[in-house]
């Protein structure tokens, strides 16, 4: 009787042991996710202050601009695709080029262009910015330089300069507007899936491209192109109206050089930035105004497409916006 109480109290120790035992481990083990946990947000906390701190002092640095005593001449760079919370955003834009005209001792703005385009609308906008400030003032000029390229929409923004320098062999024009699209009804029907597609109101479903192409949606789709490509047109006429070619290719959607772009009256000589600067302003000293994105705009942006690799964006949004190109 008491060797088998004796291996009852063995075996309940053994347990309670082995219970213990794993209660240690398992305390242990919190404590380090409990550690590393901390660690990793303090690792975040401060890698976000620091680009916080250097954003705000991007952000000081820019009240600062123009505030040189001395005569100088203002830039702007519209680099990248023209859309709203983009590489060349009209909000950003347009309050670059009043602080530019507002500041005292700039004698004139240049607007440096490297983009191939994008959306009408923020074309639109900084066109009729631009417009307005050359109106309200008449004693300061903006001239538009064009470096690699000024397509589409970008274009539409540089006819809005007093004039437009090139490079031989700048990429201008492409005064057009394009919509991009796929069909792919008849994959459906090779694979046997059944389209089930549901919509209050006949036209929700325009332009769906697993559907079959209704003609009717085509051809409004064609009038709404039509109707931006005739904004476009009437913005380069009425700034550049005297001086355009009457060759009907001008407004095809057609590209041309630098050099055959000042043959056709879309650009008005070559130029860089510093000749401008020193031969049509008559001061080399320049500004840049350009409204930087904030270093953390960029790391935010890189965090959201490192999750959004798999994702296929197209040129066209469909709830409205079609890019010029």
């Amino acid at each position: 009787m008491k060797t088998e109480n004796k291996e009852f109290e063995n075996s309940k120790n053994w347990e309670r042991d082995v219970l213990t035992q794993l209660l240690k481990n398992y305390l242990v083990e919190q404590r380090r996710a409990r550690m590393w946990s901390f660690v990793k947000w303090t690792i975040v906390f401060f890698f976000l202050a620091f680009f916080l701190i250097l954003s705000f002092g991007q952000i000081s640095k820019l009240g600062s601009v123009g505030s040189d005593i001395e005569p100088h001449t203002a830039l702007i760079s519209l680099t990248g695709a023209i859309q709203s919370d983009g590489d060349v955003d009209a909000h950003l834009v347009n309050e670059s080029i009043r602080k530019a005209f507002r500041a005292p001792h700039s004698v004139g703005v240049i607007l440096k262009i490297n983009s191939p385009g994008g959306s009408p609308v923020q074309s639109a906008l900084i066109y009729d910015e631009i417009v307005r400030l050359r109106e309200e003032n008449p004693d300061k000029s903006l001239v538009a330089v064009v470096e690699d390229i000024a397509a589409s929409g970008a274009y539409y923004i540089a006819s809005a300069a007093e004039k437009i320098y090139v490079n031989q062999s700048s990429i201008v024009g492409s005064i057009g507007v394009l919509f991009n699209g796929f069909g792919f009804s008849d994959l459906l029907k090779k694979y046997g899936v059944e389209r089930r597609l549901l919509t209050a109101g006949e036209n929700k479903a325009m332009l769906d491209p697993f559907s079959e192409l209704n003609i009717k949606h085509k051809d409004e789709t064609q009038k709404v192109l039509n109707e931006i490509h005739t904004h476009f047109i009437n913005a380069v006429i009425n700034q550049r109206g005297d001086i355009l070619s009457n060759d009907p290719i001008v407004f095809s959607g057609m590209i041309f050089t630098g050099a055959k772009s000042i043959e056709l009256g879309l650009s008005d000589e070559l130029g860089s930035v510093n000749f401008v600067a020193k031969n049509f302003f008559k001061v080399e000293s320049i500004i840049d105004y350009s409204v930087p994105s904030s270093l953390l705009e960029k790391f935010t942006e890189q965090l959201k497409s490192s999750f959004l690799k798999e994702t296929i964006f197209t040129s066209l949004d469909l709830s409205g916006k079609f890019p010029i190109h």
